[in-house]
């Protein structure tokens, strides 16, 4: 009977052990658990997702196409920077790898914080399957599952970004209340129900905040983001190296362990001689640029982006002659509005090269601008040449705020590529048009100012004869 009795306060003894394990483990576990959630750099990763999602659906069929018969049709694109499809098709390949790389980098110094040792070596291991296409680990995901970790990641972006937006408003509500605490209302009853209301909305915050940080990356480990954002790059190389044809025929890839939806049956690629499109199996651009083993895949995408010496982008105005070309396309639109002090401060913009082109062309012009057909022939030039100039303008300074939008934002979208812009354009073709912008400019100010003098000059003659002095 006693042995039974010490039995079965064992036997409760264990049990209320283990449950109390079950309920609250020990607290190096705890602690391991909470240092390997990401916390705080949620708001980061789920940019680094919102960037990537972006990249794959701009390797989607339909974008692939338009890269073909728009992206580098631009006039424009054809004038200024080239007329070689795989010089511009190798431009739009290298920059969309070069997105990748830099988020590549994030990831790989956000992996060092992984217990996972496979991780912890992401930025070897992306370089060697960029290289060789060796994929040891089983990284690179099937369409199924791609599909799956696609929807994953877009609901983690549109959590956290939610997350984003209530913890806002909750510093503002415990704001609010700091300054109703240590404001002196006259009604002290009116005072105490404001107080209570914010107390409440605040403790209603606070478990909607709680309830997101659950829902979103916040709670999520190092190793389980990392390796989501991984296999997500993974992918998506795959598929610049697939749409692209960069490796063909090197063996780069095996067509077996690529996603479903990387089929190259699906792609849009130029024939020979024609401007046709086939939707055979093959890479978009049938000569793509060469990866030289020297330099590795990254490397070499790189020098690709370098701009050449003779163009805007390595002489650093791209950016400067977009808003050049932008205020004299206002100036054309409206050149009677145009002041002298306007036209100064155009002039002031201007690099010495352009005055210099602009001072001998001018040489010699007569002071007068009086003929309507001249000036209309001039406004008929002008509009011909911002026709395929501006855009360029115009998406320099779209692809410079969007970039600036990246660094403020956790859903982005960047739709204008780097060769859609002044970046690559060649300098001096650039500034000869440049140039023919502002002669004919000159020449239309000075036909408006010629016709109100005129016009003036006419009222004010009519209402003399009509007052009889004249």
């Amino acid at each position: 009977m006693a042995l039974e009795t010490w039995l079965i306060k064992v036997k409760k003894t264990l049990s209320y052990s283990l449950d109390s394990a079950r309920v609250a483990p020990p607290l190096k576990s705890r602690l391991a658990i909470k240092k390997s959630s990401v916390g705080v750099l949620a708001f980061e990763i789920a940019g680094f997702m919102s960037k990537i999602l972006h990249l794959w659906e701009s390797l989607s069929d339909e974008s692939v196409a338009r890269f073909r018969s728009e992206s580098i049709c631009l006039e424009g694109v054809r004038k200024i920077v080239s007329n070689d499809d795989v010089f511009l098709l190798g431009l739009v390949c290298a920059e969309l790898v070069e997105n990748l790389r830099v988020i590549a980098k994030s990831v790989s110094s956000m992996s060092k914080k992984c217990q996972d040792s496979s991780l912890r070596c992401f930025d070897r291991l992306f370089d060697e399957f960029a290289n060789s296409g060796h994929d040891p680990h089983g990284w690179l995901m099937g369409s199924k599952e791609w599909t799956s970790k696609i929807k994953e990641m877009e609901r983690f972006v549109t959590i956290t970004a939610s997350l984003h937006r209530e913890m806002d408003e909750l510093v503002v509500l415990e704001n609010g209340l700091k300054k109703s605490l240590h404001c002196k209302d006259h009604d002290a009853a009116i005072k105490e129900q404001k107080i209570i209301d914010l107390r409440q909305k605040i403790l209603w915050q606070r478990q909607e905040v709680k309830y997101l940080k659950e829902k979103s990356l916040w709670c999520r480990s190092f190793d389980t983001v990392t390796k989501l954002l991984a296999r997500s790059v993974f992918a998506v190389l795959a598929r610049i190296k697939l749409v692209f044809g960069v490796g063909h025929g090197h063996g780069w890839y095996n067509p077996s362990s690529l996603p479903r939806s990387l089929s190259a049956s699906a792609l849009v690629y130029p024939y020979e001689n024609s401007n046709s499109f086939s939707h055979e199996s093959g890479p978009l651009a049938k000569n793509p640029p060469n990866t030289h083993e020297d330099h590795g895949f990254f490397g070499s995408n790189s020098k690709i982006l370098k701009p050449p010496s003779t163009t805007l982008g390595a002489a650093a105005l791209a950016l400067h002659y977009s808003n050049v070309i932008i205020v004299m396309e206002k100036m054309i639109k409206s050149p009677q509005l145009v002041g002298a002090d306007a036209r100064d401060d155009l002039y002031s913009m201007l690099p010495d090269s352009i005055r210099f082109l602009l001072r001998a062309r001018l040489k010699g012009v007569g002071f007068s601008a009086s003929d309507p057909v001249l000036a209309a022939e001039w406004r008929e030039a002008l509009q011909k040449v911002l026709r395929w100039l501006s855009p360029l303008a115009h998406n320099m300074i779209k692809w410079q705020s969007e970039r600036s939008f990246e660094q403020q934002n956790l859903i982005l979208k960047t739709n204008v590529l780097l060769l859609q812009t002044l970046y690559f354009a060649n300098q001096e073709k650039t500034e000869a048009a440049i140039t023919e912008l502002l002669v004919g400019l000159n020449y239309i100010w000075r036909f408006e100012r010629e016709m109100h003098a005129k016009s003036m000059f006419q009222n004010c003659d009519g209402f003399l004869n009509s007052q009889g002095f004249c």
